[in-house]
Formats: C-alpha cells, sequence, structure tokens
C-alpha cells in the first residue's frame, strides 16, 4: 500500500483525447486521482458526478483533476460527454497504473469478493508527493470528500507560515 509522503509511482497514460499524461509532465502541478471500475455504472456515475458538482471549488485550490480506469479513451469520452466533466479521464486498459498505485485486487461487491479495481483516491502536490490517500470514498459525496482534505491541508500550509 502506498502512504503519505511517498512519491507517486510512474506512469504514463492517455486521457480521452489520446494526449499523453505522464507522473513528468505533471510536475509543478498540483493533481488528484481519483481511481474507479467502469465508465457510466451507477456507483462510477455518481462518483464522477460528485467530483464534477465540486471541480470549480477543487480547481480553485490549484489542483488539476484525473478519473483513471480501464476504459477506453472513446468510452471516456461518452461519458465526459454525457454527464459534462470538466476534467480530464485516463485510459488504462492494461492496468499498469492502477496496478502501480495498488488501486486493483480483491474487493467486496454485492457481498461476495471479487478482483477489480478499488477506489482510492490519491492527492498528490507539484514535486510529485502524495498528501494524502482517500481510501473509503463514499461515491455521492467524493467531491465533498476531496474538497474537505484540500481545504484542511490549505488551512495546516497557513498556519505552519
Amino acid at each position: 500500500m502506498l502512504k503519505v509522503g511517498d512519491k507517486a509511482p510512474e506512469f504514463s497514460v492517455t486521457n480521452q483525447e489520446g494526449k499523453s499524461i505522464t507522473r513528468e509532465n505533471l510536475l509543478g502541478s498540483k493533481y488528484i486521482l481519483f481511481f474507479y471500475p467502469k465508465d457510466d455504472s451507477p456507483g462510477c456515475t455518481k462518483q464522477a458526478c460528485s467530483v464534477r458538482d465540486n471541480s470549480r471549488k477543487i480547481t480553485k485550490h490549484g489542483y488539476k483533476i484525473f478519473g483513471v480506469s480501464p476504459d477506453k479513451e472513446a468510452k471516456h469520452q461518452k461519458f465526459i460527454d454525457k454527464y459534462e466533466f470538466g476534467y480530464d479521464l485516463l485510459s488504462n486498459p492494461d492496468k499498469t497504473m492502477i496496478q502501480a498505485f495498488k488501486a486493483w485486487g480483491t474487493k467486496k461487491f454485492m457481498g461476495r469478493e471479487i478482483v477489480g479495481v478499488k477506489r482510492f483516491t490519491f492527492i498528490i502536490d507539484e514535486l510529485g508527493i502524495i498528501t494524502h490517500i482517500i481510501d473509503k470514498v463514499k461515491t455521492k459525496e467524493h467531491g465533498t470528500e476531496i474538497l474537505t482534505v484540500i481545504e484542511s491541508e490549505n488551512k495546516e500550509s497557513e498556519s505552519a507560515a
């Protein structure tokens, strides 16, 4: 399991437009990676829409937002168009990035154990260091969860200054 203070694992994936997104080209930017199982499924839609509904407030704090799933670019674009997301979705069909972030494995779903994408969210600073991990995601409230973490981090850094 990754922990706060760890350097974000290396990754190289594409967004819904086929543009390459890597850890290296995000250096210098604060960003959020939220991992989810599948575009347009009920829980994932609630999660992504909650992030969308809070995205303006999140980006005002200087963060870029990326959703990550195994879905392909074209499916991501349809999902974005349908729900008007103002952030990128990263395509990782071979699951290398998902596995690097330890977001792949056994989980409970509808009372039984399955193997799949775990809902984890990583908040990463300009140096590529993980500053927070949300490992118990509440799909309907996820955007608010992220915003609460960011606002508490900002208050901590302001009081330390």
